[in-house]
């Protein structure tokens, strides 16, 4: 079964059910960047060009912007998804923690960071694959994919990619949490 729900250009799609989560508290997440292109590039080949490019017009801040690209991970764009997942989802909460039998794999397929330079601005977006895994079996029960997640500051002030990609993520928790509200 497969169900569909658009907003702002963000495609949120449904293969599966969700029936087995009913009663469930809590689910554990877990989040992986496997085969993660960013913009037209896959990742090592953006992250080394960003590095060369940044390292050039400064020694070293090319390499404090790869340190910063992967700590945003864990210190900005997982918290931030599951923050506004779990104020959205009125049944379950999520949380890398839990001893739950289900386990919510949260993959980032493609990032586009995006850019603000003042007058000139692109939004950032992600798209991510989220399985849902029953943990005995490690049986695939559900399997959403998040198409467009758009990120950016309200008020214009997302100079740093950081910010822009953690609205990205925060806008993806937001609307999951919601599918999960209508389908458990």
């Amino acid at each position: 079964m497969a169900c569909g729900v658009t907003t702002y250009g963000q495609s949120v799609n449904l293969n599966g059910k969700l029936d087995a989560l009913k009663g469930q508290k809590e689910i554990m997440v877990e989040y992986t960047y496997n085969d993660m292109k960013v913009g037209k590039m896959t990742e090592t080949e953006y992250v080394n060009k960003k590095v060369s490019e940044y390292n050039a017009k400064e020694a070293g801040r090319g390499d404090k912007w790869k340190g910063d690209w992967v700590a945003d991970r864990t210190g900005r764009f997982e918290p931030q998804f599951e923050e506004l997942f779990n104020e959205y989802s009125n049944n379950i909460k999520i949380t890398e923690k839990a001893k739950t039998g289900y386990t919510l794999q949260v993959n980032t397929d493609f990032t586009e960071p995006g850019f603000n330079v003042y007058a000139v601005k692109k939004r950032a977006k992600i798209d991510l694959t989220v399985r849902v895994i029953e943990n005995a079996t490690k049986k695939e029960i559900a399997t959403i994919e998040i198409k467009n997640s758009p990120g950016r500051d309200v008020m214009g002030y997302d100079y740093d990619t950081g910010s822009r990609i953690q609205e990205a993520y925060a806008k993806a928790g937001k609307e999951l949490g919601k599918l999960f509200n209508k389908k458990i």
